[in-house]
């Protein structure tokens, strides 16, 4: 039988960060699916992802990525005026500096973004349906 389910991945400490960073590494976002909603400090990505799970298979997963309690954020060697471009996430990082976490966002070609946060609280959830017969 052939279970059809969502995958959602919860990191609320640093470490549980890296499962989320392995899980999106060589994702590629597109610029204008990047989003920050200052007032609701929420700061959320959609990406197209590789199935590292399943390892059978080269499928492609759209996922949102969103992190909650974002004070602030910057980005840097990335022109904002071009929604259309296309970015490939390398990583995700976490530093603690002084009382807050510094979230990174890495990207190839030198293209970064920091999320200033108090707490931790990440979630990556698949958006739409997986055929998973090893599950």
């Amino acid at each position: 039988m052939i279970k059809k389910f969502y995958k959602k991945v919860i990191a609320q400490r640093p470490e549980d960060l890296s499962i989320i960073s392995a899980l999106c590494s060589q994702a590629k976002v597109k610029q204008s699916d990047i989003k920050y909603l200052k007032n609701n400090k929420v700061f959320i990505l959609t990406i197209e992802r590789t199935n590292k799970e399943n390892n059978v298979t080269k499928e492609k997963i759209g996922s949102v990525i969103k992190f909650d309690f974002i004070d602030n954020c910057k980005s840097k060697n990335i022109n904002q005026s071009d929604l259309e471009n296309i970015l490939e996430l390398f990583s995700i990082n976490i530093f603690k500096k002084n009382d807050n976490f510094e979230i990174l966002l890495l990207f190839l070609n030198n293209g970064v973004i920091t999320l200033s946060t108090e707490v931790v609280e990440v979630t990556m959830e698949d958006i739409k349906k997986i055929d998973d017969q090893n599950f």
